[in-house]
């Protein structure tokens, strides 16, 4: 069983909290809010996806790395770390 299906609930909840803050943006920029308080938001979100990030690419390097079954397994979640640190960094 994958590490997100483990955590399925309470990472679907920070999934919605990140849409509200979303929708709160979208609500500041209709309502034509200042931009400090725009950019304040979009900071927040930012944060929460990155804070969803780590804890995912932290669970996949606990579940498919450090406890891997074999060697095969480790060096292939290892590698799909990589390939996703790559992908992150652009």
């Amino acid at each position: 069983m994958s590490h997100t299906v483990k955590q399925k609930t309470r990472l679907l909840a920070r999934v919605r909290r990140i849409r509200g803050q979303i929708e709160g943006v979208e609500r500041a920029l209709e309502a034509e809010a200042p931009c400090s308080e725009v950019l304040r938001q979009i900071a927040s979100v930012r944060g929460a996806i990155s804070g969803l990030t780590a804890e995912l690419m932290e669970d996949h390097l606990r579940e498919h790395v450090v406890a891997a079954q074999d060697d095969e397994a480790r060096r292939s979640g290892a590698e799909e770390m990589i390939e996703i640190i790559r992908t992150y960094l652009k």
